[in-house]
């Protein structure tokens, strides 16, 4: 066999991006790091990291960081990786409230906007929502980068292909398509499941979950799971969506049309007698009230029967949020624990259950990094993309060829 021109092209193209993913790599995760440093750390020679810190930084990839001390002569200069030389924006609709975040490449918020837009599914409400998302995107490339695009955050299921919402009680919006939704947008778009989207943003706040069972107690609970530290979503888009598990079989009348579903039985909405509201319930029990602790009794028993039986599956860590997590305290989060392993088969009673660090913008936040990971994964060579139904993420001046050893990507 003999080598062609070809071949040689090729192979001096994997290696020059190689090298470069390697210095992207470097910098996404050592912070200022100077020319001498990168060579040192990735035994290239100063040729190749000063060509490529010159192409990094006029991309605008990477930017001089402060100068370091030298033990002689002129002091060194450093360079950072520029999270924000590119960035994306989620979108959560709930009834009354729009919602958007922009975020940078390491998932933090650089701006958002909340408004009062009740929802109606018309195409009036959403060219309104497409304007707002238009100007609130061209302001954010003013002072930032250029927009990946724009994820919508849905309470409630989205089809296989990730296209339409197969199922929302919260707003009517049941079969409604990315299309209709965003038909004023101007950027590539795409739809995830709320909850899901809210438990990639447990990563960014606990860069050691590795598995994990999320359940957001809402009034319409909801779940999502992470695996290997990542969202874990299935062919379906729809793994982790627990609330609709039957956890007493022709019991209680669900919101979906079934019976006996875990959302029945685990939505904070049992909680309160008649004409009471959540946060009144947990300002009686806090008195001792003795029904309204066995009310509360019910209700943890039900959670942690959920809990013990997704555990039976998956011996994961567990997550607790949504609305109910608001007011559950140590005590109870270690009550729960007693409860859910009391229904552990053997070997499954060891694990961590902690509550939620998600707020208000977590929703948005997560469903943006929909684009700002794939991105992150293809601009560092790291060995994980995005889900099929994700859109292909433009990588300035970088050609994929064959992948880099994994590397964790939470910075």
């Amino acid at each position: 066999m003999t080598t062609t021109d070809t071949d040689i092209a090729t192979t001096r193209n994997i290696t020059k991006t190689r090298n470069r993913q390697a210095i992207i790599r470097h910098l996404a995760m050592h912070g200022n790091v100077t020319k001498r440093q990168l060579q040192l750390d990735l035994q290239l020679s100063l040729p190749t990291i000063t060509g490529n810190i010159r192409a990094l930084e006029h991309d605008g990839i990477i930017a001089p960081g402060p100068l370091t001390d030298s033990t002689g002569g002129r002091k060194s200069q450093s360079y950072r990786f520029n999270p924000s030389h590119r960035t994306a924006i989620g979108v959560t609709m709930h009834r009354n409230t729009l919602r958007l975040c922009a975020i940078d490449l390491q998932g933090r918020p650089i701006a958002t906007l909340s408004r009062t837009l009740p929802y109606a599914n018309t195409n009036a409400y959403y060219q309104r929502m497409g304007s707002a998302i238009n100007d609130f995107a061209a302001e954010t490339e003013k002072a930032h980068g250029p927009v990946l695009g724009v994820s919508f955050a849905i309470p409630g299921a989205i089809s296989a292909d990730g296209t339409v919402i197969t199922f929302n009680d919260s707003t009517g919006a049941t079969g409604v398509t990315i299309d209709t939704i965003a038909q004023s947008v101007r950027y590539p778009r795409q739809l995830i499941r709320e909850a899901a989207a809210i438990a990639m943003t447990e990563t960014l706040h606990d860069a050691a979950i590795s598995d994990a069972i999320c359940l957001y107690l809402n009034r319409r609970p909801s779940g999502a799971l992470i695996m290997n530290g990542r969202l874990h979503r299935g062919p379906n888009l729809c793994d982790g969506a627990i609330e609709h598990m039957t956890l007493i079989p022709g019991g209680k009348p669900c919101h979906c049309g079934r019976r006996g579903c875990m959302a029945a039985y685990c939505s904070p909405e049992n909680l309160p007698e008649d004409y009471e509201s959540i946060p009144g319930f947990f300002s009686v029990l806090e008195q001792g009230e003795t029904h309204h602790r066995e009310r509360m009794n019910d209700w943890l028993d039900h959670v942690a029967l959920a809990i013990a039986n997704v555990r039976c599956v998956i011996c994961a860590d567990v997550v607790i949020g949504g609305e109910a997590a608001l007011y559950l305290d140590h005590d109870n989060i270690a009550d729960l624990q007693r409860r859910v392993t009391a229904l552990s088969v053997f070997g499954t009673d060891h694990f961590t259950l902690r509550l939620s660090r998600s707020d208000e913008n977590s929703g948005a936040i997560g469903a943006a990094m929909q684009f700002t990971d794939p991105y992150m994964d293809a601009l560092c060579g790291w060995d994980t993309g995005p889900h099929p139904s994700s859109p292909a993420p433009e990588v300035p001046h970088l050609r994929m060829s064959a992948k880099s050893a994994v590397v964790p990507h939470r910075f």
